[in-house]
């Protein structure tokens, strides 16, 4: 399914700034919904004078009337005289009598969504509100401020003042809705009308009284225990002043607040605060916040272990006076250096997929150093890009490769100056690896034989389900190719 920006993009007639504005206000759509107990549509106009859905919302608290997804259809004939006045006159026009739809009898206001610009304004849509009568029924005191709330809510939609684009935009989880508790204050913060949740939520905060009638900012204030820091956003919060979101905290329990002052033709009339008892959820980010840091100082006593193991291997080897000892000591020591460098790389991000140039740039740095002995002097190059590669796989991927390259020094460039080259081709269907050196060439029967081969073959075949292949080049030298079927590691690397 096309995503909103595609819906809008498709039709040619908007730009960045009707995006951004039709996202903020989709965002709010189950808040609308939930509010006027109907379905809300956001049309947008197309090249042949007509209108395209690209978002609906259904409410939570009331019978839908789209059963069927309607994002990305054409608006239907007997709304497209409505939804183009709205659009032209910028005025909400409701339907003269009842629509029928499907066998429902339905009641559509049209309300044309202006954006604010420098200088003026333009007209870059429609929200359509499409109401059940079938289930018409006497409306609660809640139901009625609910209604209220969104008719104000829409009438600031059609003067551009709805959604504000000085409200944070930014994820949070726990954002309370309207069904979760709503607070309806006037212009001078007193609340006129608090719902049984939102009373609930203040009475396990330690208010046991009557929300209404009294200003929020002093009910807060006189929650909230002596020397607890609080938001320094809270005041405005409270106050309806600003579209913020804060957290109230006490008694143990948390309870997040967003408020939405309400404007007509830009004078603040008063405010609507969300609130939900958010205290679970905190808990539960309190705990991922402790577990990553824990996870965090693991990851950096791993990776010391490591380095101290190659330290006493570097040691040892010094220290030893055969060759073939020092020689099997140096190897190890070189593993287990490669195998340190990728679990740092990755303890740094703790994510699924890793930059694989970033992690291979270090070893491959680290094995140049290493590998080159006195008489030897080696250049390495790398050309192309590995792009991103899940955790899992990119240990096997490095350690192979530095096993590859260090033979190309020991062995290939053995007393001599050369270049090893690293060349790196991704499609979306494979990798391919080649480790190409300048030295004397491959010698007769040597394939396979050694432990860092053995060890190579086992990487790329086991554990990448690769291919790998050696052979000479014509001249001098010798070519490693590596053949990485990317459906075998996953979309994760993609």
């Amino acid at each position: 399914m096309s995503t909103l920006s595609d819906l809008v993009y498709s039709q040619g007639l908007s730009d960045d700034a009707d995006v951004e504005w039709l996202h903020r206000l989709a965002g709010d759509g189950q808040l609308l919904a939930d509010l006027a107990f109907a379905d809300i549509v956001i049309w947008v106009p197309t090249a042949d004078d007509s209108f395209v859905a690209i978002a609906h919302a259904r409410p939570s608290g009331a019978a839908t009337l789209f059963y069927r997804d309607i994002v990305g259809d054409r608006v239907r004939p007997q709304w497209r005289t409505q939804v183009r006045d709205a659009h032209r006159t910028r005025e909400i026009v409701d339907s003269a009598s009842p629509d029928w739809f499907e066998e429902t009898p339905t009641r559509v206001r049209a309300v044309p969504i202006v954006r604010a610009q420098d200088g003026g304004s333009v007209s870059i849509g429609v929200l359509t509100r499409h109401t059940n009568l079938g289930e018409a029924r006497t409306p609660s005191r809640q139901q009625i401020t609910f209604n209220d709330c969104a008719d104000e809510l829409f009438g600031m939609i059609s003067s551009g003042d709805f959604p504000d684009l000085s409200a944070p935009t930014a994820p949070r989880r726990g954002a309370p809705r309207a069904s979760d508790g709503l607070i309806r204050l006037d212009v001078d913060g007193i609340v006129t009308f608090a719902s049984p949740n939102a009373l609930s939520a203040f009475n396990r905060l330690g208010f046991d009284d009557e929300l209404e009638g009294e200003p929020l900012v002093e009910v807060t204030t006189r929650i909230i225990p002596e020397k607890r820091q609080f938001d320094e956003s809270l005041p405005l919060v409270v106050t309806g002043r600003a579209p913020w979101r804060s957290d109230v905290e006490a008694r143990g329990v948390t309870v997040s607040l967003r408020t939405i002052p309400l404007r007509d033709r830009g004078t603040r009339i008063g405010a609507i605060v969300l609130c939900r008892d958010v205290t679970e959820i905190r808990h539960q980010e309190q705990e991922l916040i402790t577990k990553d840091a824990t996870i965090r100082e693991i990851h950096h006593r791993v990776k010391n272990n490591l380095q101290t193991v190659a330290s006493l291997l570097r040691i040892q080897a010094r220290r030893s006076h055969t060759d073939e000892a020092r020689d099997a000591l140096t190897h190890a020591m070189r593993r287990v250096s490669a195998i340190a460098v990728v679990h740092d790389t990755l303890s740094e991000g703790l994510t699924q997929v890793v930059d694989f140039d970033d992690v291979f740039d270090r070893v491959l740095k680290l094995v140049a150093e290493v590998a080159a002995s006195p008489s030897t002097r080696a250049r390495t190059r790398k050309s192309g890009r590995f792009g991103t590669l899940p955790s899992e796989y990119a240990t096997p991927l490095a350690l192979a490769l530095t096993e590859l390259v260090t033979n190309a020094v020991e062995h290939g460039l053995a007393g001599r100056e050369g270049e090893v080259e690293i060349i790196a081709e991704r499609t979306e269907e494979r990798l391919a690896v080649r480790v190409r050196d300048s030295g004397s060439g491959l010698p007769e029967g040597q394939v396979g034989r050694g432990l860092g081969t053995q060890i190579v073959r086992t990487l790329i075949q086991g554990e990448l389900s690769g291919a790998i292949d050696w052979h000479t080049l014509v001249g001098s030298g010798t070519e490693v190719t590596i053949d990485i079927p990317l459906r075998y590691i996953g979309r994760a690397a993609r």
